[in-house]
């Protein structure tokens, strides 16, 4: 290989490891964001607000990030505490965005496997007690 072609290959590969990080750090800072989006929700008592910042943070997906657990934990909470004061409706948005998020995530593998089936289990037991508006 002469000394252009080795140049070439070179800059390639530097410029696909530079896109790569950048890719990485705004999926990273957009994921932080949107989970701070859904704290600031839940203490102004904004449930749409914050079930779709935690679950927008979801959708930012990185393997092993402890974010993309304090979301998840962040929807179940919101889901039990909805439960438990007797609204259905948004235990089940709560409970159906977390599972959601985790099949919107499937690639190689389909992440959240132990969410989903928590999730499954309280949807199949809420979706009789549902009443509709």
């Amino acid at each position: 290989m002469n000394e252009q072609a080795k140049s070439a290959v070179a800059n390639g590969i530097v410029i696909i490891l530079i896109s790569l990080l950048m890719f990485f750090a705004s999926t990273w800072w957009r994921m932080n964001s949107q989970f701070g989006q859904g704290e600031a929700a839940l203490r102004r008592g904004d449930f749409t607000g914050a079930v779709a910042g935690y679950e927008s943070a979801l959708h930012m997906y990185i393997p092993y990030h402890p974010t993309i657990e304090k979301a998840a934990e962040k929807l179940w909470q919101l889901g039990e505490s909805n439960e438990r004061q007797g609204d259905v409706n948004r235990a089940l948005i709560a409970y159906r965005s977390l599972r959601s998020s985790f099949y919107a995530d499937h690639w190689l593998v389909t992440p959240g496997r132990a969410w989903i089936e928590k999730c499954d289990k309280k949807i199949t037991a809420l979706v009789p007690l549902q009443r509709e508006r």
